[in-house]
């Protein structure tokens, strides 16, 4: 009776994972100690999958241990890497675990680029190798009871869990051994198999009859769940591994069946109720008899079937001559109780004992993209209080320049060059003066256009790739099944469009930069010669030395220091400002693991204020003495202005002092964005090419792809019919015999039916004896007339058996499946068919002429006679 079902593995094709996770590796994790780490990681990764899924498997737990560690790597994995169609595409190819195809087109197979597809297929081996290793097991000791009742329960979660997520997971229709209808019938027939473990465990423990006939009759009840379940799903029905399975189920249904019945009529007889003991062991005989006559061939009963008739005997024996119980009818039984010891195991990763995660100082993904967001939050804060600092300070300078201070208050002789222009003049000489600037503004064009060929490149392989698809997708219609490359590659064109945006923007603060610097460029030019041809250019004006010891001047120069202080400590507050650090990947990591996900607005926002309140204080505070010290400054100009002499001389040269300052103010701005805009097209190439790499992986992904759907469409179509079906007449087809497949007997009550003639069943006859016949006998032609004086000794037709005695061979009248040829028999024989006499030989002068033919049947005279042969089974040709 120990027949148990087992699962066959899934086969996968090869998949290179260390080229597409190591370039993400080098991409995202720059530090090289780190990106070490994790292209190791890389490598052990691909080596685990190529020994759990690229070699044949041992039925051991071993091997299981070897899948379940690849299983909780991918569960591992998952959240640490951007695995989709349009990121890090990774394409698996998985083949029908039943479905073994045809010569010419191979076995169902489906490529998706989904590790959730990955992660199903693995675990559905997980439960196969499990089941093969259960089945595998010695049942005669307790050790491998123990060990086949784990992995049945291991199995049957296994398929559970595939039924519950496989839909989710791929997004789309998968082949159908790992479908929800499939995977369910599997998970059942695994429970069942583990419940009929602890059946045998309790019966070999030689536990209490009550208990056994409810563990029997709780498996029972599985086993026909599991048949049902296999029985009405229409997909199962087409794999020939099925249709071997559904037997052994409804087989072992009868017997779990037949076994509880005749514990329970054990403990019925323990309880005197010898009627009762009868009724369950005639349902009991009965059931296996079914068994026997029905499923032989899957599943022996014979020991099962002896015992049952021997207590049946006994206790007829003993209630006809002693008790005289009556004997009550099956359906007026109580029912026998249920306990079911068995659960499926649940899935919850890691499920191998010794599983360490190769990229455990990986943060997942969930974390990088908070992380990534956090971290521009964080930068738009910082820029924002830096710029608001740098514009008060350009605010400042623009004012003092208007002023024309501190020259003013240091031009008080009127001939000699102020000694705050004669230091921005030199400043700018060491800066590189014009040169600097001229070349940075040259190199911006080039910057952008390789930016431009970069991005226009990358959205042509889209383009290419997506005309390509809409051309196959018009010409095969609906079976070409694959996601549209052109919602496929929505993001990426999202993402290329704000790149172009960038772009345009650039371009526009470009143009911005080189009008400032052809407004300044004369000054800045005079600012860059030598020191005599600067002192040459600024006019003469009359002397005010008599200014040199007023109190006004005195209160400018003061002033004046109090807002170079101010700049300073901006200076030194965005040093601070940006220095600011704090780990919120902790804070991350911590929230992912008590809730599941991560609320990132909400925990950046608190973080961001908590770090930058105080400077925020800090710059707002700045700029409020700012605007003070600017509104004293302005007073105080007024008041000296008033005690200048004012003269065209005087203007003038306070006119040039002006436009120098603002030339140096000017001239340092456009260089910092001039240096900033080229490290900006800079930064900008490495994410184009990043942009491209992404937008290359994907094409070859899609292309890969494409070409395996081609292959498996052309497949299907070259097993397309080259002609529609059409009917055949019905003179040119013979009926066929009725099929019956097997079927389970009921679940509690059997019937005895009256006999009924059985369809016919294929089994090997009993050699039939030779039939007896005259010499002269001949095979009678149906179509002609026989011959006048051949006499037709044939016996009358026999009407065939009732049960069909093996394969349909030949069969001719009087005598079904063998010939009727009489031995020496000449099937050619002249006047058989309406053909001309035979002439005799007309032999030449001198020479005996050969024997005329002797009469149909009868041997050439003269020649020794052969021995009676007896008459062949197959008819001769």
């Amino acid at each position: 009776m120990a027949t148990f079902i087992s699962v066959p593995l899934k086969k996968s094709s090869e998949v290179d994972l260390v080229k597409p996770l190591s370039k993400f590796v080098t991409a995202s994790y720059p530090a090289a100690e780190e990106q070490g780490e994790y292209l190791r990681a890389v490598e052990e990764l691909n080596k685990l999958r190529k020994n759990a899924l690229g070699r044949p498997l041992d039925k051991h737990e071993s091997s299981l241990e070897i899948i379940l560690r690849y299983y909780d790597q991918l569960c591992a994995v998952e959240p640490k890497f951007p695995f989709s169609e349009n990121q890090l595409c990774l394409t698996f190819t998985w083949k029908d675990a039943f479905d073994k195809g045809s010569l010419f087109s191979g076995s169902a197979k489906l490529a998706l680029a989904s590790l959730g597809y990955e992660k199903t297929c693995v675990l559905f081996n997980v439960a196969a190798l499990a089941s093969q290793i259960a089945a595998e097991q010695n049942l005669d000791n307790d050790e491998g009871l123990k060990a086949a009742a784990k992995f049945y329960q291991l199995a049957s979660g296994a398929f559970g869990h595939i039924k519950d997520t496989v839909l989710s997971a791929l997004n789309r229709e998968p082949t159908g051994d790992i479908s929800p209808e499939t995977v369910g019938a599997l998970s059942l027939i695994m429970l069942a198999q583990a419940q009929e473990v602890f059946f045998l465990k309790a019966t070999s423990d030689k536990m209490k009859d009550a208990v056994i006939a409810k563990l029997a009759n709780q498996a029972a009840d599985f086993f026909g769940d599991a048949f049902k379940q296999c029985q009405y799903k229409d997909n199962l029905s087409k794999y020939f591994y099925f249709q071997e399975v559904l037997p052994v189920l409804a087989a072992k249904h009868c017997i779990m069946q037949a076994n509880a019945e005749l514990h329970q009529s054990i403990l019925a007889k323990q309880k005197k109720r010898f009627g009762e003991e009868i009724a369950r062991l005639q349902h009991a005989a009965e059931l296996v008899k079914t068994v026997a006559s029905r499923y032989d061939e899957y599943v022996s009963v014979k020991d099962l079937s002896d015992k049952i008739n021997r207590a049946l005997t006994a206790a007829k024996k003993d209630n006809d001559f002693i008790y005289h119980d009556r004997v009550p009818e099956v359906k007026d039984l109580d029912h026998i109780g249920k306990a079911a010891l068995v659960k499926a195991t649940a899935i919850t990763p890691p499920l191998s004992q010794k599983f360490t995660d190769l990229f455990e100082k990986m943060v997942p993904m969930a974390v990088q993209q908070s992380m990534s967001i956090y971290n521009q939050r964080k930068a738009e804060t910082v820029n924002r209080l830096v710029g608001t600092m740098r514009e008060a300070t350009n605010l400042c300078n623009g004012v003092l320049a208007s002023l024309n201070l501190p020259a003013a208050l240091e031009d008080l002789s009127g001939d000699s060059i102020p000694q705050s222009i004669a230091e921005k003049a030199r400043s700018i000489v060491q800066q590189g003066g014009l040169q600097s600037i001229e070349q940075l503004i040259k190199d911006l064009p080039e910057l952008l256009t390789r930016n431009r060929e970069i991005l226009d490149e990358s959205l042509k392989m889209l383009d290419d790739e997506e005309t390509t698809d809409n051309e196959l997708r018009t010409k095969f219609n609906q079976r070409w099944s694959r996601t549209p490359s052109g919602d496929l590659y929505k993001p990426l064109r999202t993402e290329g469009a704000n790149f172009r945006n960038i772009l345009d923007k650039a371009v526009q603060a470009d143009q911005v930069v080189k009008d400032r610097y052809n407004t300044h460029c004369d000054m800045i030019t005079l600012l860059c010669k030598p020191e005599n041809e600067l002192n040459a250019a600024i006019p003469s004006a009359n002397p005010t030395r008599t200014l040199q010891g007023s109190e006004v001047v005195n209160v400018l120069r003061s002033q004046l220091a109090q807002l170079d202080e101010i700049k300073k400590e901006r200076e030194t507050l965005e040093g601070e400002i940006k220095a600011v650090t704090f780990d919120m990947c902790t804070t991350f990591l911590t929230a992912l693991a008590q809730d599941g996900a991560i609320n990132e607005e909400q925990l950046s926002l608190a973080q961001l204020d908590q770090l930058y309140s105080a400077y925020n204080q800090r710059v707002q505070a700045s700029l409020r003495s700012q605007e003070e010290l600017l509104g004293q400054v302005q007073t105080s100009h007024q008041e000296f202005s008033s005690l200048k002499q004012s003269n065209t001389e005087a203007n003038q040269r306070e006119e040039v002092l002006k436009k120098l300052a603002a030339a140096h103010d000017s001239y340092v701005e456009i260089s910092s964005n001039l240096r900033e805009g080229t490290k900006f097209y800079n930064d900008l190439t490495e994410i184009l090419l990043k942009f491209q790499n992404k937008c290359s992986d994907i094409v070859f992904a899609r292309k890969t792809e494409r070409d395996e759907l081609l292959k498996e469409l052309q497949q299907s179509i070259a097993r397309e019919p080259s002609a529609p079906s059409f009917n055949v007449p019905a003179y040119q087809s013979t009926p066929a015999a009725p099929a019956g497949g097997p079927t389970p007997a009921p679940r509690s009550v059997f019937v005895q039916q009256p006999q009924q003639p059985q369809p016919p069943k294929p089994q090997p006859p009993a050699r039939p004896p030779p039939p007896t016949f005259t010499p002269q006998a001949a095979a009678t032609n149906p179509t002609t007339t026989p011959p006048t004086g051949a006499p037709s000794n044939n016996p009358p037709p026999v009407a065939p058996p009732t049960q069909a005695q093996g394969p349909p061979y030949p069969t001719y009248q009087g005598y079904p499946g063998y010939s009727h040829f009489p031995m020496g028999y000449n099937p050619y024989a002249y006047g058989q068919y309406n053909m001309p006499p035979y002439m005799p030989y007309q032999g030449t002068p001198g020479q005996g002429g050969y024997p005329g033919a002797p009469p149909v049947g009868q041997p050439y005279p003269g020649y020794p006679q052969q021995p009676p042969q007896q008459q062949p089974y197959y008819p001769q040709q």
